[in-house]
């Protein structure tokens, strides 16, 4: 969407719609001329009668018959609980909305919303406004949004400068978030290892310090990489492992991305039951984070150095497939008895984080679908957040905090590393009955020994189920925080 008319105290041009949000203390103090006296004595008639309340979801339109456009006031909720999550969610339902008419252009009133207060930056309002309009389009029936243009009006009159570069960097948030979406929405059939590779070698275009190594299954071989290439056995896709390189500094220890990216978990030998196994094609979201996040980078010149490295198979029961004790060897050397081959996020996990120690890196953070544990353990709300570095896990939940993106600290105990030991390797593949997204943890951090490491169990918040079917691109905006807070 075009940003047009950035600031101006009074709407410039021809608008359809003309935005404003409200608190629940139902003020209008930020108001400008925009609105005509009539239409704002109709405003306040609504608010004195109670028939607008100010919460999420709620809102009025209003014919302004003297400047020939439509307003609609919407609800942003209590003001003291005001935050992304609940902008968001406002943003999220009122463009909902508007998508359903044949609106082009609408006006959006920031002064309630813009407010170092409320901690609301201007290139979050934009990430969240193109992410409210995504839609998937794959299909024959290309996607297709009728708003175009969006014009911010104000009081406050931010400078257009700055304003404009807020502008550029919350439309490459926003475009990493949707190239994340739409990898993981893309049928398993299409979205392949290979495909996946494919995707991370077209960053290239964005920008000319990317560099993209493709490791194809000979060469992870030469590298000792059993443990990866134990789960792509028993398919006919081959695996690979990607790195996506952005270095624009010298010498200088890089951030160090890593995302799972099984194209599709059958779960192999130890087979999934076929209620909603489709949803498996989502189990590449990890990588599907990382290769979005690798292009934001690319698309606003961060000023850091950030390594990204997705590791890709596809797990299916096939002649060749691993098998329920079998016995691999890591790249790391680690010998790892395979007690269950639905287990397999981990197994090319520790190889990526094995290579990854070659950049060395000054953080290095894993992304995964890893357990339905998590999910069982924290619903659908935060991701599961793990490390071996109380300083980095600060670090994350501060951009946890800022964009909403949430997370929740589990423990790493050395009693969960017990549960790993086995009679016929130097660690199995899984724990216990109980715990399960810990001990999944507890295995990756066998391969983190002397890194500042944390690992992100996404399992909850990747995708939604029912009528938003489909990936939320979660956590691309943590990810791009915590790079641009730690340059």
């Amino acid at each position: 969407m075009d940003y047009k008319s950035l600031i101006s105290k009074k709407l410039q041009g021809n608008t359809d719609i003309y935005l404003i949000g409200v608190f629940a203390d139902k003020k209008l103090s930020h108001l400008n001329q925009s609105v005509s006296n009539a239409t704002l004595t109709l405003i306040k008639k609504c608010f004195d009668n109670n028939s607008f309340t100010g919460d999420i979801g709620d809102n009025r339109t209003f014919d302004d018959a003297e400047n020939k456009f439509q307003i609609i006031v919407f609800g942003l909720g209590a003001k003291d609980k005001f935050g992304p999550i609940n902008l968001n969610q406002s943003i999220s339902l009122i463009i909902k909305k508007i998508k359903k008419t044949k609106t082009k252009s609408i006006s959006l009133n920031i002064d309630n919303i813009i407010s170092k207060k409320l901690s609301i930056s201007p290139e979050f309002l934009v990430s969240s406004i193109e992410n409210s309009l995504y839609k998937y389009s794959y299909k024959k029936d290309k996607a297709s949004v009728n708003i175009k243009i969006c014009n911010f009006i104000s009081k406050l009159m931010i400078p257009s400068k700055t304003l404009n570069q807020s502008i550029l960097v919350g439309k490459a948030i926003a475009n990493g978030v949707k190239l994340a979406k739409d990898l993981g929405n893309t049928p398993p059939n299409i979205c392949t290892p290979t495909y996946l590779s494919n995707e991370a070698v077209k960053l290239k275009k964005i920008n000319k310090l990317i560099k993209v190594t493709v490791l194809d299954e000979a060469k992870m071989k030469s590298l000792g990489m059993g443990s990866l290439l134990s789960v792509s056995q028993g398919s006919k896709e081959p695996a690979k492992l990607v790195s996506i390189e952005y270095m624009p500094l010298k010498n200088k220890a890089p951030i160090v991305l890593v995302g799972k990216g099984i194209t599709f978990d059958t779960g192999g030998i130890s087979l999934k039951p076929p209620g909603n196994m489709d949803e498996m094609k989502f189990d590449m979201s990890g990588a599907g984070s990382v290769i979005g996040t690798m292009r934001a980078c690319a698309e606003m010149n961060v000023k850091t150095n950030v390594v990204g490295i997705i590791a890709c198979a596809e797990n299916m029961p096939g002649s060749q497939a691993t098998r329920p004790g079998d016995v691999v060897t890591s790249m790391s050397g680690i010998t790892i008895e395979i007690l269950n081959t639905d287990a397999e996020g981990r197994l090319v996990l520790c190889d990526a984080l094995t290579y990854a120690k070659k950049f060395k890196p000054r953080y290095m953070l894993d992304m995964a679908t890893l357990t339905g544990a998590v999910l069982a353990g924290l619903g659908k709300y935060p991701s599961g957040l793990f490390s071996n570095n109380d300083k980095l896990a600060e670090l994350i939940k501060k951009s946890a905090d800022k964009t909403g993106d949430r997370v929740w600290q589990l423990p790493l105990y050395d009693d969960y590393f017990k549960e790993l030991k086995t009679n016929f390797a130097d660690i199995q593949n899984i724990g216990g009955r109980y715990g399960g997204a810990i001990t999944a943890a507890a295995f990756l951090a066998k391969f983190t020994e002397g890194v500042n490491w944390a690992h992100l169990d996404i399992a909850g918040t990747a995708w939604e189920v029912g009528e938003n079917k489909g990936t939320t691109g979660r956590p691309v905006s943590l990810l791009i925080d915590f790079i641009l807070s730690n340059q």
